[in-house]
């Protein structure tokens, strides 16, 4: 008896120490970083797996060329086309290439930014735009606020050291979230060289990305770098493996391509793409149909970036508790929301499965309600969303 006991002890000893320590062995170690501040984000959901003083405001170098080059794209016509004048092209640092007279499009321009990290297209592109530097300014900083982003504050559209130019990690890497959801500037930053034509005559240049993570880290596809002696070496990268997007920031680091290496590794070992499983009504109460409701479901399936333990998730249902006939199999009867905190990160509708005819005029009022049915069914059609096919005042949220 007492030696089975004591070989339970051993056999429960050892699974349990299995189970602590053989987890432990899959989980990547916290990286040590050499960057003065940091940040690495999940795209989709804006949930932090790694920080370091990210939100002390420090210096961005040309990192800043994200917020104008997503401006540009945003306020411009990508093919519309300028002629660059001495305040544009006269400026320090690295270039495209720009001199005064060239004609040059706000496509070119964004190339210009994003892969040679050119000052002369961020001030012919900010110039083109708003008329003048301080104007272009004010839309970034309109910019920043909207997209959340409290710690910041621009000056130049090139990133030029400047004592009132700063942001931080944290709100860099909500920028790099943003901005990557645009599929032009997505397609540009990913793009390692690019064959473009500009000039007084245009003529053929080629451009080469400065990111060397496109070349040497799996699944990265930008976003950009950035440098001056004030500020140190900074850069902001993003990169996708198996349906999760991380973007990662690193804020004067001596050491910037290892530590994203190591970053990224960090953070892909926390965090997968999971379906969601979704708790929906299976039925919506139907008013003048021969039937008393129509079967629903979602339209699709919905996958989000999780993180293990986390519970920040939260499900809302937004339906008409009840809708009138008749109803075309495929008719939008409401909709899905998933958010993480405050966020939307996934949607969906709500469609009915089956087509639910209307009783005749003949048969209606031979009932009681028949009259009201009719009345109602007149004010709904009035008041419906032909989108979510629901009146707002009918909504109801269930968490």
């Amino acid at each position: 008896m007492w030696q089975v006991c004591g070989m339970l002890k051993r056999i429960l000893c050892t699974a349990f120490f299995m189970a602590v320590f053989g987890l432990c062995a899959f989980a990547q170690e916290k990286p040590h970083i050499s960057a003065k501040a940091a940040a690495l984000m999940a795209a989709d959901t804006g949930e932090v797996l790694f920080a370091q003083n990210e939100t002390e405001r420090l210096g961005i170098a040309s990192t800043t060329k994200i917020m104008t080059a997503l401006l540009t794209l945003e306020q411009a016509t990508p093919n519309r086309v300028v002629k660059t004048t001495p305040e544009m092209v006269y400026v320090e640092g690295t270039s495209m290439g720009l001199k005064v007279g060239d004609s040059v499009s706000f496509h070119a321009l964004v190339y210009g930014m994003l892969l040679s990290s050119g000052n002369d297209a961020a001030n012919t592109a900010a110039l083109s735009v708003s008329g003048s530097f301080k104007a272009f300014a004010d839309l970034m900083n309109r910019k920043a606020k909207e997209i959340g982003m409290k710690n910041t504050h621009f000056v130049t559209p090139s990133g030029l050291d400047d004592k009132a130019h700063y942001s931080t990690a944290y709100d860099m890497a909500l920028l790099g979230c943003y901005a990557i959801r645009n599929p032009l500037f997505a397609e540009v930053c990913s793009t390692q060289k690019a064959t473009l034509f500009y000039g007084k005559e245009p003529s053929r240049h080629c451009l080469t990305n400065h990111n060397r993570l496109l070349r040497t880290l799996p699944g990265a596809f930008g976003i950009k770098t950035g440098y001056t002696q004030k500020s140190g070496r900074c850069l902001v990268s993003a990169v996708q493996r198996n349906g999760v997007t991380l973007v990662c920031v690193t804020l004067c680091d001596p050491n910037d391509w290892q530590d994203h290496e190591n970053l990224y590794e960090y953070g892909f070992s926390l965090i997968q793409r999971k379906k969601i499983t979704i708790s929906v009504p299976q039925t919506v109460q139907v008013f003048g149909a021969s039937v008393p409701c129509v079967s629903v479901s979602t339209a699709e399936d919905l996958y989000v970036s999780v993180r293990d333990g986390s519970t920040a998730w939260t499900q809302r249902i937004l339906s008409a508790p009840y809708c009138f006939a008749p109803i075309q199999k495929g008719d939008v009867l409401g909709r899905v929301e998933v958010r993480f905190g405050d966020r939307l990160v996934a949607s969906t509708v709500l469609v009915a499965q089956e087509t639910v005819q209307a009783v005749t005029k003949e048969k209606e009022t031979n009932h009681m309600f028949g009259r009201i049915v009719r009345f109602f069914r007149k004010q709904f059609r009035k008041g419906r969303d032909p989108r979510l096919g629901q009146m707002d005042t009918l909504c109801r949220t269930i968490k």
